[in-house]
């Protein structure tokens, strides 16, 4: 049964404007609610799956938003979609974990997104896409996605990753994607510098520019700086995440408490 706290979650993001723009992007934490300081900045939590995140405080009273991160994944089949989505009462889905890079062809995505996200009346992301400049992946991948699905893919955001070295390069790639699509909002669910030299410091750094600047941004709905874990569980459990990106990013420090990154959300 869902709470009436609950439910005013769920009307908020039924709406199309939020109190924050601010988001949890996260596989391992302990309280999401160490965010959730009733200021209104952090408003969504999102773990890659279609089942409500795992942790000591739940979703920590933020809007959790389902994500079917593979066509078909052991952990979110996608025959359980439709009833997940129904029995948890979320009311926007994200969809396909860099496909640009993991071998969907567009028209493959297309077809997919066609038959099993068409049918949900939510709010909707196209799958997100890296920040790749090849032909063929990032943006243009969502151009060609979006030309074979012939006016039949029903969707309301434009989902972004990127991963760099500046934040002019940052802002850059945000605008342009806003250029490409300009009758669609965005959502921005991973970014960070790309495991830059001066660690923690060169991060805060960066998302102190970051943040105005997406705050201030009419086209951009949500955005999910990477990551909100800690640095001994990213290197635990985050792949070659650490390596690639670094620990700096991370909103949590290794006692649970908000790391300098962190602290920049509220």
């Amino acid at each position: 049964m869902l709470t009436s706290a609950r439910l005013a979650v769920v009307a908020l993001f039924a709406t199309t404007v939020l109190a924050g723009k601010r988001g949890l992007c996260w596989t391992f934490c302990d309280d999401p609610g160490v965010f959730n300081n009733g200021d209104g900045e952090v408003v969504a939590i999102y773990d890659y799956e279609t089942y409500a995140p795992v942790s000591t405080n739940g979703n920590g009273g933020l809007g959790f938003i389902g994500m079917q991160r593979c066509t078909d994944c052991s952990s979110s089949p996608i025959a359980d979609l439709a009833s997940r989505q129904a029995s948890q009462g979320w009311a926007t889905v994200f969809t396909l974990n860099e496909p640009d890079i993991n071998g969907i062809t567009p028209s493959q995505a297309a077809s997919w997104y066609i038959q099993y996200i068409n049918p949900l009346a939510i709010k909707k992301a196209l799958p997100a896409v890296t920040s790749s400049v090849t032909s063929g992946e990032g943006l243009s991948w969502v151009s060609q996605m979006i030309s074979a699905c012939a006016g039949q893919c029903y969707f309301d955001y434009i989902n972004l990753h990127w991963y760099g070295t500046t934040f002019a390069e940052f802002q850059s790639y945000v605008e342009s994607a806003h250029s490409q699509f300009p009758n669609y909002q965005l959502v921005i669910t991973e970014f960070a510098l790309q495991n830059p030299a001066g660690g923690q410091a060169a991060q805060v750094s960066f998302f102190q520019q970051a943040f105005p600047f997406l705050d201030g941004a009419s086209y951009v709905q949500l955005y999910f700086p990477f990551v909100a874990t800690s640095p001994a569980l990213l290197q635990a459990n985050g792949g070659s995440a650490s390596t690639i990106v670094g620990t700096g990013s991370c909103l949590y420090n290794n006692d649970g408490t908000s790391s300098a990154v962190g602290n920049l959300m509220y």
